[in-house]
């Protein structure tokens, strides 16, 4: 009886937490079907799409000449990722929402192959791509941690990952988890900050992380001394910025690594 009570229980957060992340999802559709609106002709910001995946490649390359045969995974392509400004000849992007994207975006979508999978699971063998990309998107996901194992899983030995998320004051994580109980309580109070992502990561906690894979740390950085300077010294008054003013949110973490 007790395993059969604890089984419905399971079950009941498995739902929960499947439906958050769907609800993630949806927020982030609705969100980029309003950029492509506002971005119809704007080739500025494709522009800003290249540069900046160019840069991402050129620091891979100091670590790892990057050959025209190698295989490049972004992980969470998304409307804009790096692999559409990347280059090379097998480049691919996966996201669960990649035909909308393809839709949406057609002026740089068309610049690489993208496929709907999730992070979780993805399609492709063991030690299939000599570089793989995760720009700032697990933390939309149902389970973030998973989609980092799934990364090490497929990339290749001697390979390399470039992985950034945004990390917070942990208080965050406190109120996101709190946000999704009440909501999987039944009471439909939906915040911004805590819909649209599933986990609110600490740099300790993603840092622990990658300490435990076995990823040979390039280097790893954060910028949550600038932001919380930023944040502090901003003189916005209205409640998410003086919020912000005691608990810093949205720095980035960044970690670099090649698999051993």
């Amino acid at each position: 009886m007790k395993d059969a009570e604890q089984s419905r229980s399971a079950s009941w957060f498995e739902r929960k937490l499947d439906r958050r992340a769907k609800r993630a999802l949806e927020r982030q559709l609705e969100y980029q079907e309003e950029k492509a609106a506002s971005l119809a002709d704007n080739d500025e910001f494709g522009r800003g799409i290249f540069l900046r995946a160019q840069a991402i490649r050129q620091k891979i390359a100091t670590i790892r000449p990057i050959a025209e045969t190698d295989k490049v995974l972004e992980v969470g392509s998304g409307a804009h990722g790096l692999v559409f400004g990347f280059g090379g000849n097998f480049g691919v992007g996966i996201d669960p929402l990649a035909v909308d994207y393809k839709r949406l975006f057609p002026k740089w979508q068309h610049n690489a192959p993208t496929s709907a999978a999730i992070g979780e699971q993805l399609p492709f063998a063991d030690n299939s791509f000599e570089i793989v990309l995760s720009d700032n998107v697990i933390d939309h996901a149902r389970d973030p941690l998973k989609i980092i194992n799934e990364i090490v899983r497929v990339l290749k030995p001697g390979g390399v990952l470039y992985f950034t998320v945004n990390v917070h004051h942990p208080i965050y994580g406190i109120a996101s988890r709190a946000h999704g109980l009440w909501n999987a309580a039944g009471i439909r109070l939906e915040l911004s900050a805590f819909a649209d992502h599933t986990v609110h990561f600490t740099e300790t906690r993603i840092r622990d992380v990658f300490s435990r894979l076995a990823i040979k740390t390039v280097s790893q950085s954060s910028t949550v001394k600038e932001t919380r300077k930023a944040q502090r010294n901003s003189r916005t008054m209205n409640p998410d910025a003086l919020l912000k003013k005691l608990f810093f949110k949205n720095a980035l973490f960044e970690f670099v690594g090649v698999k051993s």
